[in-house]
């Protein structure tokens, strides 16, 4: 058989040569609408990757970008794959100290950004110490700042050869949230990323098509925006992206652009769900919705099914690419009742061909499949992680399992479900929180003798922290003040949503901080205005 290396780029050729009138529709920041194709975003992808040679930027270089969704976004994706760069897509969320490791680890050469993310690079330009030329994804009209992108790549006339290579050469770079230490970098390859890709557009995954219409309410600095940037151009699915995730905006573009298929972490659907309720509008052309990052309250998968739209929950994470299971349905899933649906909906979902699931005990014994045996969650296929970037040992044992850090129990007919996670970290709207460094950062307060946070049951967010504090004797510490304090040291969402004081904190035998018996202590505990929305979703 003939050698065909998996390289993505393949993908945009492929879209460019078959469906080059499929429509790409970008909603900005500032309400305007722009439309492309395939066939623009593969030229815009030559013209960059020659705008990056002119740099003299070469293979394995590590290209950055700093952005929501938009065409331009999704032209840098290939434009950097393209001259053999390393795409790494940084979250604008992360804390300043968190930004500077980042890039600095990365060694990144280019930075590409949004004008609305101008005063934090201005803010980080001092403390980047690689990056040696920004690139504005649309500048001001004024011309004033860094220049803009298509004044960029405007200057070459896009005829370029890909750069070729092993299909295991790198391509993309995307670092966890470092909810232990500093963030951590995942490599992902060539051939990984085809073969995800490959699996995700099968009927039990995304369920792709030419006919599909996709928006995708994941932004792509996040896991690949679940790797619908590289599906949608193997498919020619038409493209919806936007910059703004307020739902009056999601449901217009769901609306006029008539898309059939969609994906996002809960906290986005409930906002929307409940700007539907109350506007009485309607999203008649949606078919598929995917639900990851957290689990999805059962209301919620209720009223999807209940208003004939599918739905699914996707479990996975950076390290996976991040596809690790999905939810498929079993044969003869139409004799099922409403409620046995919703139920089968909650579980996390079942494997595609690519990944292994097992649990394992506290003595790495694996258990069985019986819905009630609940141990570590570990994985490993071709898209799951081997080796953190620049680390000295694999992430893996010997036999490749990967350790995810959740709990879960595997069902007799393959379905996962999450039941809880081994790793001391709050998940608010999709995103981990480290509750150890909001822990250190509070004990850095005069007066703080102690502290824990935790996380506590959220009707929008999933979960939120609370922040439990031991006073120093003879200190009298005022809320607003730590609050204020720690608004310096933390990323702003990371703030507790309240702060209690106790006398003490529950410890183990040994002296460690027991944070089971913290939970138990405070599990009917709910913040202010909360509790009547949460008991609603439950039901």
């Amino acid at each position: 058989m003939q050698d065909w290396p998996l390289r993505v780029m393949r993908l945009v050729d492929h879209a460019e040569r078959e469906h080059g009138e499929g429509e790409i529709v970008t909603a900005w920041a500032d309400g305007s609408v722009t439309r492309t194709n395939w066939r623009a975003v593969a030229h815009d992808a030559r013209r960059m990757a020659q705008a990056l040679e002119a740099l003299g930027c070469r293979k394995g270089d590590r290209i950055a970008t700093l952005a929501m969704n938009h065409s331009r976004h999704l032209s840098s994706w290939y434009g950097a794959a393209g001259m053999g760069g390393v795409l790494h897509t940084i979250n604008p969320r992360l804390f300043p100290d968190q930004l500077e490791y980042i890039a600095n680890h990365a060694e990144d050469r280019v930075l590409l950004y949004d004008h609305a993310f101008a005063p934090l690079v201005e803010a980080m330009k001092p403390r980047w110490t690689t990056i040696e030329r920004y690139i504005c994804f649309d500048p001001p009209a004024n011309g004033v700042g860094d220049t803009g992108f298509m004044e960029w790549i405007g200057e070459q006339d896009g005829d370029y050869a890909w750069v070729e290579g092993d299909e295991r050469d790198p391509v993309g770079l995307c670092y966890t949230s470092g909810t232990t230490g500093n963030p951590k970098g995942v490599l992902y390859e060539h051939r990984s990323t085809m073969l995800h890709t490959l699996a995700e557009a099968a009927p039990d995954i995304f369920n792709l098509s030419k006919q599909s219409v996709v928006l995708p309410i994941v932004p792509m600095f996040h896991a690949n925006a679940w790797g619908v940037p590289w599906a949608a151009p193997m498919m020619g699915c038409k493209l919806v992206l936007s910059a703004d995730y307020r739902p009056d905006t999601m449901c217009r573009l769901f609306r006029e652009e008539k898309v059939t298929h969609s994906a996002g972490v809960p906290t986005i659907w409930l906002t929307m769900i409940d700007y539907l309720e109350r506007s009485g509008d309607k999203l008649s052309d949606l078919k598929q919705v995917t639900i990851g990052g957290s689990a999805a309250p059962r209301a919620m998968i209720r009223w999807f099914l209940e208003h004939g739209i599918e739905v699914g929950h996707a479990w996975g994470m950076t390290e996976t690419s991040p596809i690790g299971t999905c939810g498929s349905r079993p044969l003869g899933w139409e004799n099922y009742s409403i409620d046995e649906k919703v139920e089968y909906i909650s579980r996390q979902g079942r494997v595609p061909f690519g990944v292994e699931l097992r649990t394992v005990d506290e003595d790495g014994n694996a258990l069985p499949r019986d819905g009630k045996s609940s141990g570590n969650l570990q994985c490993r296929g071709p898209w799951v992680i081997r080796r953190y970037f620049k680390a000295e040992e694999d992430a893996t044992d010997e036999d490749q399992w990967f350790d995810t850090g959740d709990v879960a129990c595997l069902h007799p007919d393959g379905t996962m479900q999450i039941t809880d996670r081994a790793k001391d970290v709050i998940k608010s709207g999709g995103e981990w929180i480290s509750s150890i460094e909001l822990e250190n950062a509070a004990v850095g307060f005069a007066g703080v003798a102690e502290a824990a946070a935790i996380g506590i049951a959220h009707p929008k967010w999933d979960e939120r922290p609370l922040l439990v504090v031991v006073r120093q004797e003879g200190c009298d510490i005022c809320p607003d003040a730590l609050r204020s304090h720690l608004a310096t040291k933390v990323a702003k969402w990371w703030l507790p949503d309240a702060i209690e004081f106790v006398d003490e904190l529950p410890h183990t035998a040994t002296g460690k901080l027991s944070k089971k018996m913290l939970r138990e202590r405070f599990s009917a505990y709910r913040f202010a205005d909360a509790d009547a929305r949460l008991e609603e979703l439950r039901r």
